[in-house]
């Protein structure tokens, strides 16, 4: 695989303004595929913005972004097709159930019916909600609207999936299962980015994180640099020592 290959996420320069507020500013990334990326940063860091130009929602004011080659700003349609998106607080149609739900997103992706039906069943089990498949949706509980959650952005074979705080508010046990199906879709070629403002939810599960700090990137950490206190660091703007990143 070529280096182009190999890149199925790349922001070259990228900043977004409303008006004098500059939200993200000259953010340059390289997530690679079959990665779990960690983009990290305290409320108002500018991940969010980052995530929505990303999804091809918000155009850039400057530079530029692309997934799996497609420019996400010019071929947003092309570019929403290949992603998968897990809001922090996922919505559903609560008096249907949660196959209901799943059916319905696999017509609104123009899945055939046979295709829908498999996959559903697939990601139910995968996701650990087989039992409650038959369940109204309003009645699930934050952990269980998570696991539907992923289910649900899984539904279209994404080649990439980004999740906003995937873990929050469930228990240790589901965290868990969660972190380890996301290690499976990375295994499978599927470029991972959790988006969170919390360190156990990236520190646990990330190959790299990047650290985001009033919109701008203060910089990566890898492997053993992946530490609490050097995240801190840089999402407080204070720069890490070269021997600080060695240790």
């Amino acid at each position: 695989m070529n280096y182009e290959e190999e890149m199925m996420i790349r922001t070259e320069h990228l900043s977004k303004s409303y008006g004098e507020k500059e939200a993200v500013c000259d953010l340059t990334l390289e997530i690679r595929r079959g990665e779990i990326f960690g983009l990290l940063g305290p409320n108002g860091a500018g991940k969010t913005t980052t995530t929505l130009m990303l999804l091809g929602l918000t155009e850039p004011t400057g530079g530029s972004a692309y997934i799996d080659g497609k420019d996400c700003a010019r071929q947003a349609i092309d570019v929403k097709r290949m992603v998968g998106y897990l809001p922090d607080n996922v919505g559903f149609y609560s008096d249907m159930t949660g196959r209901e739900n799943l059916r319905f997103t696999g017509q609104l992706n123009g899945l055939p019916s046979d295709v829908t039906e498999r996959r559903m069943e697939e990601l139910l089990e995968k996701v650990g909600m087989t039992e409650a498949a038959d369940q109204k949706a309003g009645t699930y509980s934050r952990g269980m609207r998570q696991r539907l959650g992923i289910a649900d952005v899984l539904m279209k074979d994404p080649k990439v999936v980004i999740m906003d705080e995937p873990t929050r508010g469930i228990d240790v046990g589901a965290k868990r299962e969660i972190h380890a199906l996301l290690r499976q879709l990375a295994e499978s070629g599927v470029g991972v980015i959790v988006v969170s403002s919390e360190l156990p939810e990236v520190i646990g599960v990330s190959d790299r994180v990047a650290v985001m700090h009033e919109g701008c990137l203060a910089g990566f950490l890898e492997g053993e640099e992946v530490t609490e206190e050097n995240i801190m660091k840089l999402a407080s703007g204070e720069q890490l020592a070269e021997k600080e990143l060695r240790q």
